[in-house]
Formats: structure tokens, C-alpha cells, sequence
């Protein structure tokens, strides 16, 4: 599955258009979590455990939108973004990956 933030992808015709697809997922750091991060904002520096909360939930929400985008039988997606947003000030985190499924062909290449 290509994936790009483009509205096309240089080398390839976009054929079909299968329209939008999302894939979405809401996590929240365990307590231990929350207290560290605690701490660790009155002192400064990288909260961790929250970068790492938002990597997987980005990684989750894109293989979403990648299975759902190949269930409508695009083998693209193009105009690919993420939105994340506090998840009603539970200290959770909702993280919307979204974009258009699309059906791609190469294009032939010209002999040099």
C-alpha cells in the first residue's frame, strides 16, 4: 500500500477513486504513566511514556486506514494526514489517520 501526503504520486496514474477512508484509535496511558508524566512536567523535558503512547497510536491508526483502504480495493492513498486530539480530558489521546483510497497504474517508463 503506498501512502503519501501528496494529491498524487509522481509516476503512477491515479485510475480509480474509492473516496475517503480513516482509521482511528483511542489509547490512555496506564497510572503509573500519568504520575511520571506528572513529575516529570514540573521538572521538564521528554514525556516518554507519552511520546511512545502517541507512536503506537499513530502506527495503529495508519495500519487502519491502510486495511480499510485495501478493503475498498485501492492499493494507494493519497492526501494522507493525521489529527490527534485530547480524548475528553482523561489523559487519553484519539488519533485519526485519514486520506483518499485510491487505485494506482505505473506509468510507462520512456526508453533513454
Amino acid at each position: 500500500m503506498i501512502i503519501v501526503t501528496t494529491n498524487e504520486l509522481p509516476g503512477y496514474r491515479i485510475e480509480h477513486v474509492f473516496g475517503e477512508v480513516f482509521g482511528l484509535t483511542v489509547r490512555s496511558r496506564h497510572i503509573g504513566s500519568n504520575i511520571g508524566a506528572s513529575f516529570k512536567a514540573i521538572a521538564g523535558g521528554e514525556l516518554r511514556g507519552i511520546t511512545e503512547l502517541l507512536h503506537e497510536a499513530r502506527n495503529e491508526a495508519l495500519s487502519r486506514l491502510a486495511a480499510e483502504a485495501q478493503g475498498k480495493g485501492a492499493n494507494a492513498v493519497v492526501a494522507f494526514r493525521f489529527e490527534t486530539n485530547e480524548y475528553a480530558g482523561t489523559g487519553g489521546v484519539e488519533v485519526c489517520a485519514y486520506g483518499t483510497a485510491v487505485g494506482v497504474r505505473p506509468l510507462q517508463q520512456q526508453p533513454l
